[in-house]
């Protein structure tokens, strides 16, 4: 009986420690995974701004287009009064 429960203790030992490894190997996993996750989060965060770039830059150009037109048909409607 106790040779019996004296294998028992030492391999519940064994499965313990055997679980121990599969745990820390798990946690590098995880870690591994956290850093691929950030460096994707990253280049998708690269990317909306550069998107958001172009927008901004895109509706500046048209504002200011809006803003010459109106300034040269006002300056065309004061030529006009200023030659009748």
């Amino acid at each position: 009986m106790k040779k019996l429960l004296g294998v028992m203790s030492a391999g519940l030992l064994v499965a313990g420690l055997s679980l121990a490894a599969q745990t820390q190997t798990g946690a590098k996993d995880e870690a591994k995974q956290a850093g691929s996750d950030v460096k994707q989060a990253g280049k998708e965060t690269g990317h909306a701004v550069k998107h958001t770039g172009k927008a901004v830059a895109k509706g500046t150009k048209k504002g200011v287009h809006k803003t010459a037109n109106a300034a040269a048909n006002g300056a065309n409607k004061v030529k006009d009064k200023t030659q009748q």
